[in-house]
């Protein structure tokens, strides 16, 4: 895939998934911006990994979910580079993959699924209201959301996390719908467990090796893994594809 001259955003990509998918763009020759909350050092870690890669990157701290600094963002993007071709919405609230320490269903207030659905769903919806204009003036774009496999198939029933995923996959199709007039794709990306990221540090072994044993492929996700669908769906070989969901998990999910 040929991505030289094209401008990527990658939210929450200071680490794990965010941070593959941004050096993955940058070897293919674009130009990725590296939203981050608060690491400053780990950001500039993945800009000089983007670079080393053979791309160009620079950070740009800014909270998703805090509309005004989302479009802060994007105009400093627009105005230092003209263009956005792609926008991959990674960032989420924190969350601890372990079955071991996580509230059921009785233990959770409505605050709980807020918090996720701020992350998931607000933040996302505020990244696509500030660079929607941009596209629609161009006539293009393409836009990629990380969903879950849990929204799917709950083997572990993460209940605020997996619903607000299953909301973002709404929103991602019915944006999709609304959007394809305009020449603009959105499309999600769902992985499974993906090991090891900040999230998924506290899952034990045990249960990591049931999931292997369950899936297909017999093993568990890398953040590498899922680079390969999301730059997929980023590209022109993807060009007659909306409002449509990869699952991301070795075969866990079929659909």
């Amino acid at each position: 895939m040929d991505f030289k001259n094209r401008v990527v955003l990658v939210t929450g990509a200071s680490r794990g998934i965010g941070a593959a998918i941004a050096q993955a763009f940058a070897r293919e020759g674009a130009l990725v911006v590296v939203n981050y909350l608060r690491n400053d050092e780990a950001a500039a870690r993945v800009v000089e990994a983007c670079i080393a890669s053979g791309g160009d990157a620079w950070a740009i701290r800014a909270d998703v979910t805090d509309a005004a600094a989302v479009e802060e963002m994007i105009g400093q993007v627009i105005m230092e580079t003209g263009r956005i071709d792609t926008v991959v919405n990674n960032a989420l609230r924190a969350y601890r993959f372990n079955p071991d320490a996580r509230r059921r269903f009785q233990e959770l207030d409505w605050g709980a699924y807020r918090e996720q659905f701020d992350g998931a769903v607000q933040g996302v919806c505020n990244v696509c209201k500030a660079v929607l204009p941009h596209m629609r003036q161009r006539a293009g774009g393409s836009i990629v959301n990380i969903a879950s496999d849990l929204a799917e198939h709950p083997v572990v029933p993460y209940h605020d996390y997996a619903t607000a995923k299953a909301a973002l996959v709404g929103f991602s199709r019915n944006l999709a719908a609304e959007l394809g007039s305009s020449g603009i794709r959105v499309n999600c990306v769902a992985p499974g467990l993906v090991w090891p990221t900040d999230a998924s540090r506290e899952t034990r072994e045990s249960l990591r090796e049931q999931l292997a044993e369950q899936t297909p492929l017999r093993r568990i996700a890398t953040p590498e893994d899922v680079t390969g669908p999301v730059m997929f769906l980023a590209s022109d070989w993807s060009r007659f594809m909306t409002g449509q969901v990869l699952y991301v998990d070795g075969g866990l999910v079929m659909r």
